[in-house]
């Protein structure tokens, strides 16, 4: 039997306080499989729904007040003691500071309190590592990450070797779902939210632009998209003084495949380009990740992508796809059997791009680069 080891992971980056034990079998320095004993995930809906979206103050406080309830609930959940924990990994960034900040003192406290090794863990890394987790995808492979704050083309070479073809310039689809959901008064989260209107909508009755398309990159943008629902519903309401329920299906419907054309158009680029430069690679593969990745509509668009292209896609499970202490955990210990962390003087980064030779894509403040 290979070497083990039990893993907590903690994740409270934005509106959801997870924790999560898993059980990593590794030979050497590569995990070769991984058991999920426990996932626990304590949302904040009620909390921030009536604004639209996520308020960080609010949803910090809430971390502090869940996360003991949180990660003790996972120790019961898998049938363990606290003290079987060998390594407690955590979201050290990007994300709200608040959150962040709840998530790393607890650890820090926990494992100074077990005597327990501390990895810090890039939330990112975490949605690209779990096509390892789930498929034991080998490296390299290309990586689509779409989500509610980031949109990112990747080549994955290693747990912390990332090259970004491309990504958003400005709000990520997990955004344009969310104000375009407000705007239309169906709530929040706008991705749900949207893909059920769409179920009775006519994705074909509203023809909405497909921003930077007709450039020869892997850079996306949703804003102007979003901007053009606006339009629409506004012209609706000039013409008819109303916007309909059918007309708000479907410019639900008309949207949603929008945004799957783009992803589709852009990740075809990302293909092309990751096939030209791994001629060596006889399994191609694409993973398809973050919580954009559990819509219906864009999940069948991009596996019909890939049978098109011949690439292996990799999609995780809709419980794996949004924000989760799973693929925390086990990108901590992917670092852990490489040993390519440090506990010793881990801080929270609100901004923590994964190619680290990449320009920033939206600039750049006091607090570092933002994309």
């Amino acid at each position: 039997m290979k070497n083990s080891f039990i893993v907590l992971g903690i994740e409270s980056s934005c509106d959801d306080t997870a924790a999560a034990l898993i059980n990593v079998y590794h030979d050497g320095y590569e995990p070769v499989k991984t058991d999920i004993l426990s996932s626990v995930i304590i949302d904040q809906l009620k909390l921030h729904s009536s604004y639209g979206g996520v308020v960080p103050e609010l949803a910090a406080r809430a971390h502090s007040e869940k996360l003991d309830f949180c990660v003790e609930q996972a120790i019961v959940d898998s049938g363990l003691k606290i003290n079987d924990i060998d390594v407690i990994a955590v979201t050290s960034g990007p994300g709200l500071i608040g959150g962040l900040f709840s998530g790393v003192l607890f650890s820090k406290g926990l494992s100074l309190g077990l005597g327990k090794p501390l990895v810090g863990v890039n939330h990112l890394a975490g949605h690209a590592l779990t096509a390892r987790l789930i498929a034991n995808s080998f490296f390299p492979y290309l990586t689509l990450l779409v989500s509610g704050g980031h949109c990112q083309l990747l080549v994955v070479e290693s747990p912390t070797t990332f090259i970004r073809l491309g990504g958003t310039l400005d709000d990520s689809p997990g955004e344009a779902f969310d104000k375009t959901a407000k705007l239309l008064g169906l709530g929040y989260p706008g991705g749900p939210k949207i893909q059920e209107r769409a179920k009775t909508g006519d994705q074909n009755f509203f023809e909405l632009p497909k921003p930077l398309c007709n450039q020869d990159n892997c850079n996306l943008s949703f804003s102007g998209l979003k901007t053009a629902v606006r339009r629409e519903s506004e012209r609706l309401i000039s013409k008819q003084g109303l916007i309909s329920d059918k007309d708000i299906s479907n410019l639900c419907a008309s949207f949603q495949k929008t945004v799957a054309d783009i992803l589709v158009e852009k990740t075809k680029k990302a293909m092309d380009l990751f096939s030209q430069n791994n001629k060596s690679i006889q399994v191609k593969q694409l993973a398809v990740v973050g919580g954009v990745a559990a819509n219906e509509v864009v999940r069948s668009h991009l596996k019909f992508l890939a049978k098109n292209e011949g690439f292996q896609i990799i999609i995780p499970p809709a419980e794996l796809c949004t924000d989760n202490a799973v693929m925390i955990a086990y990108t901590g210990a992917e670092l852990f059997v490489k040993k390519s962390f440090s506990d010793s003087d881990l801080i929270c980064r609100p901004r923590w791009p994964l190619d680290k030779k990449a320009m920033a894509l939206l600039g750049s403040g006091k607090k570092g680069v933002k994309g």
